[in-house]
């Protein structure tokens, strides 16, 4: 099992948050100041942990849901602190969809509610534990995380928690369960193609090993045969040993690597201080945690550009 590093202050402060919020909440539901299993126009109120579940629910929900991201857009997920409203939304929510061990906050709040359908991602896709943060310290963890979390990289993991997403949704809200199958099923076609057009793009690489800043491409490396070094942990705040920073140097030089990795919701100085000492390239890996700007990109956009990005730094020939 992965043990992730922690700051105990951090995880002390995080918890009594928590803890002031749901108070809070409990207020909020008295008084009535919470959210209802149906909105005021009688759409199903889904409450989703980060991006990847809010693309889940709305492309499964479709015109029949009302979805709320507990992360704005543009946020790492990681340090996420619910308000006293927000636990009060999870409290309440007709369906609430969330990966357990990400966020320690939410899921303190799923625990703690009283919501009769809830999707927890892991239980569709178990999590595998990758040692990504060995060689490195510092960074922020929840203790009960065993595993890494990005499970929506690798599109057919992240089709088994879309599957779980539409039967959750026809058990809460029976009335409309044709229209979500139909969109799980439209949707996991999709995540099909995507997974071919992956293991065909990726095919003719001449390297199979790449630099990230951030350990989170463990998933779609296992399932394309590729080979990620990460400077950072699971834990995009952690931070390379200087032994790892020199193990780092050496298998890039050892493999041909041209290009250092980094991603768009943490700082690029390490990836690009790493580039620079190698005198490598760097360009844009995404993990897809959150989207800056959801109305231009969304999960299916970035995840084809990571592909390009990936088949130019192996040296893709066609």
């Amino acid at each position: 099992m992965m043990l992730r590093l922690q700051r105990p202050r951090r995880l002390q402060t995080s918890i009594a948050l928590t803890a002031t919020a749901l108070v809070g909440a409990l207020a909020l539901t008295a008084c009535g100041g919470t959210s209802s299993a149906k909105s005021s126009d009688g759409k199903l109120n889904v409450v989703a942990s980060f991006y990847p579940m809010e693309f889940l629910a709305e492309q499964i929900g479709g015109d029949n849901v009302h979805v709320t991201d507990l992360t704005a857009a543009g946020v790492e997920p990681h340090d996420l602190e619910l308000t006293a409203r927000q636990v009060a939304s999870v409290q309440q929510a007709g369906l609430v969809i969330y990966l357990k061990g990400l966020q320690p906050t939410v899921d303190q709040a799923v625990t703690q509610s009283d919501a009769k359908y809830v999707v927890d991602a892991t239980a569709a896709s178990p999590l595998v534990d990758h040692h990504l943060d060995e060689g490195t310290t510092g960074g922020t963890a929840h203790p009960s995380a065993t595993g890494d979390p990005h499970i929506w990289l690798d599109p057919a993991r992240y089709a088994a928690v879309a599957k779980s997403v539409g039967a959750e949704l026809a058990k809460a809200d029976p009335a409309h369960a044709a229209d979500y199958q139909k969109n799980t099923d439209a949707l996991v076609g999709r995540l099909a193609t995507l997974d071919q057009d992956f293991q065909t793009g990726l095919k003719g690489v001449k390297s199979k090993t790449f630099v990230t800043s951030h350990a989170a491409f463990g998933y779609l490396s296992d399932h394309y045969g590729l080979n990620q070094i990460a400077i950072n942990g699971v834990d995009p705040e952690a931070e390379p040993t200087p032994a790892r920073l020199a193990e780092i140097q050496k298998a890039a030089k050892e493999n041909g690597v041209t290009t250092i990795f980094f991603e768009t919701l943490v700082s690029p100085k390490l990836a690009e201080s790493v580039a620079q000492d190698l005198k490598l390239k760097t360009a844009v890996l995404d993990p897809i945690e959150g989207v800056k700007a959801p109305a231009k990109d969304d999960y299916f956009s970035i995840m084809r550009q990571n592909l390009a990005n990936l088949r130019t730094a192996l040296g893709a020939t066609s």
